[in-house]
This record gives C-alpha cells, structure tokens and sequence, in this order.
C-alpha cells in the first residue's frame, strides 16, 4: 500500500479506523484493568487486511504497534497506580528479569514464524483469555501467595512470552496469576500496570529490529512497528481509560465482561477462521 496514490477519503477512512482501534482500547482498558492490545491487536489486523497488506506481515506489524502503544500508555496508568500504594513493588522488581527473558524469547520466535502461526497464537490465546473472562470467578484460587523461585521466575518468564506474542502488555496474564494466587483484584491490577513497561520497550525495540529490511510493510513502519497507527491510537486510548474506569463503577461488571468475553471470542474465531479455511 502506497499512500503517495491513495485517493485522500481512503486515507481518511483508514486512519479513522486507527482511532477507532484506540477509542476502544482505551474503553476496554478501563473498565476490566485489561491492556488495551487484547483489542488493538484484532482491529489492526482487519484494517491491514482491508488495506492489502501482505499476509506475510501484517500480524507482526499488529503485534509490533501495539507493544510500542503500551510504552505510552503504561507510563500513565502504572505512575497513577504507584502514587496509590497499590503496587506490589518487590514482586515487580523480582519479575523484571524473568520477564525480559520471555520478551527477548517471545521477539525471536515471532522473527522465526510466518504470519498464519502467529495468528493462529494470538487467536488460540484469546478464546481462553475470553473463557476466562466468562466463567472465571472471584473465589477461585490456586495457593494463598505468589510462589516462591523458581516457581515466581518460571510465571514471570510466561507472561513475558506470550505477551510478547499477543502484542499485549501483561496485564491480562498477570491479574489472572495475582488473583488466583491471593492477592486483590486491585493490587493485580495495579501491580500488572508495571509489567507493561517490562514488557513493551524490549518487545518493540525486538520487533523493529527485526523487521527492519522487511518488505511490505505499511507506509511510515519502522521495522514491524507503524508510526501512523501509533500517532492515531495512542491519543485516543488516553483519552477513553478515564472513561472506561469510570464506567466500571457504575455497571454491571459481570454482565460487561461476558459480553467483552463473547466479542473477542467471535473475533478469535474469525482470525482462526480465516487462517485455517481461508
């Protein structure tokens, strides 16, 4: 896709489904303390198949934006989150190595795979993710703690991972470990904010370096990461997570996340769909 000769009400609508991507990243974000990539990811990937970006790309340029969107956004909401007391600050520090590791393994895998098999990752990941969702429950608990080594460093390394190959920030994985394991929904929430920043600057740094002399790209990329997308995504998840938290005191939040839950199991199933059949 070549913009120089796109006609302007093109460009217009594509960059309009950008901010789209964003506004309800953000919604999302808010209201079930969940990284927007879960929704940034999926939306990106139809509007570059909308836009006939190479099968060959298109899902690692999806994963890469949306791990450099989560730079962004993590600054501001782990700062909020710090300045409450609620982070759980040694057992973020503890994390901070095992987590890199994953992101580091989770970059070099990507770089090894073809677009269908990440697809079929994040799709395969994301109708557990929103089973999770659905049927999990607040009384459901694994141990009374966070394990210790090496069990701590053996979770942290997996979230790190498959966060990385989802193009997610962490959160989604680390509330689910923190809760089943004890703690409140609010320090999982509040300490999972820090994991975006762990995760995210080496997962973009791995993904820009690794597609950087990749061909097919979409105009203004770098790497595997599009400048445009994050110009048009990232002001607008911003702008909807005030809005989104403050909804979610106000709402039903079980009926709010099975509903979520159906969405992004339809959209896993169309991404599966549409790799394994075609």
């Amino acid at each position: 896709m070549d913009f120089a000769g796109i006609d302007f009400s093109v460009l217009l609508i594509f960059v309009s489904a950008l901010v789209a991507a964003g506004l309800l990243a953000g919604l999302v974000a808010g209201l079930f303390g969940v990284g927007g990539g879960i929704v940034i990811v999926p939306v990106l990937f139809y509007v570059f198949t909308a836009f006939e970006i190479p099968e060959a790309v298109k899902m690692h340029v999806a994963v890469g934006t949306s791990l450099a969107t989560i730079i962004v956004t993590s600054i501001r909401s782990f700062r909020s989150h710090l300045n409450s007391g609620a982070v759980d600050v040694p057992l973020l520090k503890s994390w901070i190595l095992p987590i890199v590791a994953g992101v580091l393994t989770g970059t070099a895998v990507a770089d090894m795979i073809d677009g269908t098999a990440l697809t079929l990752i994040f799709g395969v990941i994301a109708l557990v993710v929103a089973a999770n969702m659905a049927f999990a429950k607040s009384s459901w608990k694994l141990a009374d703690d966070i394990p210790g080594r090496p069990g701590r460093d053996a979770i942290g390394g997996i979230i790190g991972f498959l966060s990385t190959l989802m193009g997610i920030g962490g959160g989604t994985f680390g509330n689910t470990v923190m809760t089943l394991c004890g703690r409140t929904i609010h320090q999982a929430v509040a300490t999972s904010a820090g994991l975006g920043l762990i995760i995210a600057v080496p997962a973009t740094l791995g993904f820009i370096a690794s597609g950087w002399n990749e061909a097919g790209t979409p105009p203004g990329s770098i790497g595997y990461v599009n400048l445009i997308a994050f110009a048009c995504i990232v002001p607008a998840t911003i702008l909807m997570a005030p809005v989104g938290a403050r909804l979610a005191h106000k709402l039903l939040q079980k009926t709010l996340k099975r509903g979520f839950a159906a969405f992004l199991a339809l959209v896993a199933i169309r991404m599966l769909y549409g790799v394994l059949v075609g």
